[in-house]
């Protein structure tokens, strides 16, 4: 017996390892009002937890997340986790009317999902209405404990979020852009993580980051803008690229950050600079052309970086920043960046499409009150896409059967030319692990402007980027190392071609980032169909949650949400008997299994045999709970012998 002991120690510390790996993250966001002092006047706006920006969600890859969303605001509202895969949890992702109903005022509802194979830096944001201009924050995923980083570990980490700040309600400035068929206002000013900066009238609040001098400095910055597209410097330093949208990047050397709206980048910054403070600096980049069209906000905002020990009394310098129109820098930016190492990209192609972004007007819709003949209007490949009514969800018209909500038939092409833009909720149908490559092109057509474009549910292998028209078979793709994202700053009078493996069943947004142009007609879902094996198998939704938004169906979901987890008995084992554990949160199910290369996942594979889900890890925690019974039992009797 006692030679069994030793077996029976290291057995049971291989299966606890894997669940001490991975945790659980819980996280209750309450979305209220909040009354903040910016630009010489108090305004009152839609926040989490009364902060602005709202709280930074931090894990280890692999782990599970638990959001409990409150809804004290007056208005509908959901939570989009802008990056986060949701593998086989597509209700989780947060577009409203896309896969969930939204959240009413004076409700709730708990987003439970997970980061398997993801690492870096995403965020969240409101995804209904303009709120996203105030309801967002960081979503920040390290390494699983005892793994590092692919770059030198840094010192200091520092969340650098960018956004745009109105002096009024951001749902009155949607809703009077709506009304007269027009764009909205422009944003008064920039923030860096909610502060202006001292640039600006009645400024009285800087963000300042003090370091350590000879460290290095992780900056994870985020653009949550809405309408605009940023430069970012940092006087007296250059920055080190080392990710972009949570994707690792071959370092890529640079003095200026562009990050498009919905885009981040990791960058390390070396304070190797003389003591003394710093402005980090923040411009629009303007991308309309002609730019007699372009109305973008041409202020400055800016933060500090001061090294530890040194007077702040002194203006901090000052970096000299590109020209608002210099679109060289920003095509040179994104251009150049490579992934790291030589990931394999998914092939053969299954699917292939063309999708043309354009810009035009559609008659005033009856609703549209204060328009005047036209309406401001976006199409892809010449549909303006349409949510569905405020009935029923496309994923709760998917899940529950209900027919006439939408149509499958986008087109794979662009129509022929001079052909009217027409008005559906069109969508794409896609088998189960297909190959997916799609050239976006941005015509050159008056005005055009660069569009960010967003996949949900999915990253994907950006192969080629140029200007002009896309030629097939003239261009060269980038198979050895290219950048995966999960956003692409399409190019005005250009063109991007990427490629996806659509190994994720569910519905998946697919739109333009600037998000006056979503309500316009800018976007389009994919929907992926489920595979032929368990683990690619889109399981049962949660109870809580309202695909179908009826009465009927809010009120069931609330019934489920308010009932009590029931606490299973624990199985009988050899005394002693440990406490039972305690219960747990429903937890999505095992991640699909891949069968081809994709950006989606790290490309060293799993076991098939093995398991890091959340039931996986259960299933070895009970094994490990049983076996250390078993050798308590052996050492006690032994004890007593």
């Amino acid at each position: 017996m006692v030679q069994l002991l030793p077996a029976l120690v290291a057995l049971a510390l291989l299966l606890v390892r894997p669940v001490a790996d991975a945790a659980m993250a819980k996280y209750t966001f309450t979305v209220g009002s909040m009354q903040i002092s910016q630009l010489c006047s108090s305004t009152s706006i839609i926040a989490v937890n009364g902060q602005l920006p709202g709280p930074s969600i931090e894990v280890n890859e692999g782990d599970d997340v638990v959001v409990k969303v409150v809804n004290n605001s007056p208005y509908n509202v959901t939570i989009h986790w802008h990056g986060v895969l949701q593998l086989m949890t597509p209700w989780a992702d947060g577009p409203s009317m896309v896969t969930q109903c939204p959240i009413q005022p004076s409700s709730s509802y708990t987003y439970r999902f997970s980061v398997p194979g993801q690492e870096g830096t995403l965020w969240w944001h409101a995804h209904s209405s303009f709120l996203r201009a105030t309801v967002y924050g960081a979503f920040i995923i390290r390494p699983r404990r005892g793994n590092a980083y692919p770059f030198p570990a840094p010192d200091k980490e520092v969340p650098i979020v960018l956004g745009e700040w109105w002096n009024r309600n951001v749902v009155d400035v949607e809703s009077d852009a709506i009304l007269a068929g027009q764009l909205p206002a422009q944003s008064d000013a920039f923030t860096v993580n909610g502060k202006t900066g001292l640039l600006y009238q009645c400024a009285n609040e800087t963000f300042t980051a003090v370091v350590e001098p000879s460290t290095r400095v992780l900056l994870r910055v985020v653009n949550a803008g809405l309408n605009s597209h940023l430069f970012f410097k940092l006087a007296g330093h250059n920055f080190t690229v080392v990710a972009v949208d949570a994707g690792y990047t071959s370092n890529l050397n640079t003095d200026t950050l562009v990050l498009a709206p919905g885009q981040t980048v990791d960058a390390l910054v070396t304070t190797a600079a003389a003591p003394g403070s710093y402005y980090m600096a923040v411009l629009a980049h303007d991308t309309m052309s002609p730019l007699a069209f372009a109305a973008s906000d041409t202020t400055t905002a800016t933060a500090i970086l001061q090294y530890n020990g040194t007077s702040s009394t002194n203006p901090p310098a000052m970096p000299a920043m590109p020209s608002s129109s210099d679109s060289g820098t920003a095509n040179a930016f994104y251009f150049g960046l490579r992934g790291l190492g030589a990931p394999a990209v998914p092939a053969p192609v299954d699917v292939s499409m063309t999708i043309e972004l354009g810009l035009g007007q559609l008659p005033c819709d009856p609703s549209q009150t204060r328009c005047n003949g036209t309406a401001a209007a976006a199409a892809m490949n010449g549909v303006s896409f349409r949510l569905p009514s405020p009935e029923t969800s496309l994923l709760g018209a998917h899940v529950d059967g209900v027919a006439g909500v939408f149509t499958a038939d986008f087109p794979d092409g662009p129509p022929p030319s001079g052909t009217a833009m027409s008005v559906g909720t069109k969508l794409k149908k896609l088998s189960y692990n297909s190959v997916v490559e799609i050239v976006l092109q941005n015509p050159a057509a008056v005005p055009t402007e660069n569009h960010p474009i967003h996949l949900h549910g999915f990253n994907f292998f950006v192969l080629a980027q140029g200007m002009g028209t896309f030629a097939p078979g003239s261009v060269a793709y980038n198979l050895v190392d290219p950048v995966a994202r999960n956003t692409i700053a399409v190019p005005g009078g250009g063109w991007a071609v990427i490629r996806f493996v659509a190994n994720n069943p569910g519905m998946w947004f697919f739109h333009c980032h600037l998000d006056p142009h979503v309500p316009m007609g800018l976007g389009m879902v994919f929907q992926v169909d489920s595979g032929t094996t368990p683990g690619s198998t889109l399981p049962t939704p949660p109870g809580d949650w309202v695909g179908v938004c009826d009465a009927q169906h809010y009120a069931a979901a609330a019934a489920v949400a308010a009932a009590p987890v029931p606490v299973p008995a624990p199985a009988p084992v050899p005394a002693p008997i440990l406490a039972p554990a305690p219960a747990e949160s429903p937890l999505p199910p095992p991640r699909a299994v891949d069968h081809k290369p994709s950006p989606n996942l790290p490309q060293r594979r799993e076991h098939t045999g093995t398991s890091n889900s959340a039931a996986g890890r259960r299933a070895k925690g009970h094994l490990a709970c049983f076996l250390c019974s078993v050798l308590l039992f052996f050492l006690l009797r032994q004890h007593k012998a």
